[in-house]
C-alpha cells in the first residue's frame, strides 16, 4: 500500500509541477516530507539526488532485486540489474566483473546492499563503481549478497 502511495503522490506532484502555479510547489514538499518521514535516510539521500539530478555521489543502500539485465561483455563487462528501493525508486546497478566477481546466485526478490557511485538518469539512477579501484584514485564500493561482499 505504501509504494502505491509514494507512486502516486510522486505522479501527482509531476503532474501539478507540469501545470505551473504554487499549487504544485506545495503538493511537492508535502510529499516529499512525508516519504522522508517513512523511508530510510540512504533513500532519502537517493531520491534527493534523483530530484537534483545529480552525478558522481557516493551513496549506499539496500534494495530489492527487479529485473536481470543482460551481462555487458563489450568492452569492460558489467553485471547489470534493477533494484527497487523501499521509497519505489529504482537504481540501475552496473557491477564491474572485470574487476569484481559476478554474483551468480542473484535472482529476482533478492535483498541487495550497495555502496557505489551515484549518477542520476530519468529513469531513478545508476549506481556503479561497486568494486575496488586498483590504482587507489577512487573510492572502493561493493555490493552486499545472501552474506558475501562482492568489490
Amino acid at each position: 500500500m505504501f509504494m502505491k502511495k509514494v507512486i502516486f503522490t510522486l505522479f501527482l506532484a509531476t503532474m501539478l509541477q507540469g501545470c505551473g502555479g504554487d499549487s504544485g510547489e506545495d503538493v511537492q514538499h508535502e510529499i516529499t516530507e512525508e516519504i522522508q518521514n517513512e523511508i530510510s535516510s540512504d533513500d532519502q539521500m537517493l531520491l534527493t539526488a534523483f530530484q537534483n539530478k545529480e552525478n558522481n555521489l557516493q551513496v549506499n543502500g539496500k534494495g530489492t532485486v527487479t529485473v536481470l539485465l543482460e551481462t555487458d561483455t563489450s568492452g569492460t563487462q558489467h553485471q547489470k540489474f534493477i533494484i527497487q528501493l523501499a521509497s519505489g525508486q529504482t537504481l540501475l546497478v552496473s557491477h564491474n566483473i572485470d574487476l569484481a566477481p559476478m554474483i551468480n546466485s542473484l535472482k529476482i526478490g533478492d535483498a541487495i546492499e550497495f555502496y557505489g557511485e551515484y549518477e542520476w538518469n530519468d529513469e531513478g539512477g545508476l549506481i556503479h563503481w561497486t568494486h575496488n579501484d586498483p590504482s587507489g584514485e577512487h573510492i572502493d564500493g561493493w555490493l552486499f549478497h545472501d552474506g558475501l561482499f562482492y568489490g
